[in-house]
């Protein structure tokens, strides 16, 4: 793949806890000049980074970051506020313990629930794959197959470990075609973007990228 297709597939991400405005600011720059797919930003900077961006790239923000086990109601206002704010994409994190307890079916009313919030919006469900076993992971792209979710998303980059080829070979496997896979946490290199999209990948969250293409 040339550099300009593998950016074209990056969500350029800083979700560090001590993100400054003018650091955002700096990824947004990056994210128009290199073209992007989007920047992925905390909430609270999503209403100034779409005044300041006006449409050059996409604004992705995270709901019920990083843990996931805020209430639904939590997110689902999450989301609102991030549609009101002008984000563009939503990054969800599922609820764990629902996941460990086999609820499905509470994790898909979830899903559905933050859906309806975002109904014009791209939104990614992030499952974090470091702490699902095998059979947690199939049964989620099977939940996110009967949702109207746009991506199903490997890891926050805040757990354990990030992507890892298998867990997005497994995702694509098992994910209906319309439901697109992101591999995000600890994409460190070239070879690993090309490795990842070649997998199946269709977005990758890093904040390297630039610095080793550009």
């Amino acid at each position: 793949m040339t550099k300009e297709e593998i950016l074209a597939r990056v969500d350029h991400t800083l979700l560090k806890q001590t993100a400054t405005w003018e650091e955002i600011r700096t990824l947004a720059d990056e994210a128009i000049a290199y073209h992007t797919a989007s920047v992925c930003i905390p909430p609270c900077y999503v209403a100034r980074a779409a005044e300041y961006i006006q449409g050059r790239t996409a604004v992705c923000t995270v709901i019920g970051f990083p843990n996931g086990n805020t209430t639904t109601g939590s997110k689902t206002a999450e989301a609102r506020e991030a549609v009101a704010d002008g984000a563009d994409e939503l990054d969800m994190v599922i609820n764990l313990g629902m996941v460990k307890e086999r609820a499905w079916d509470c994790v898909l009313e979830e899903i559905d629930c933050v859906r309806q919030a975002c109904p014009d919006q791209i939104l990614k469900v992030i499952i974090e794959t470091c702490l699902l076993t095998r059979e947690e992971k199939v049964e989620m792209c099977r939940v996110v197959n009967r949702s109207g979710a746009d991506f199903i998303k490997t890891s926050t980059g805040f757990s354990t470990d990030g992507a890892t080829f298998e867990d997005v070979e497994l995702l694509r496997k098992y994910s209906d075609p319309r439901v697109r896979v992101k591999a995000a946490g600890g994409i460190s290199s070239v070879k690993d973007a090309e490795t990842f999209l070649a997998l199946g990948a269709d977005r990758l969250g890093t904040s390297r990228l630039i610095r080793l293409l550009g």
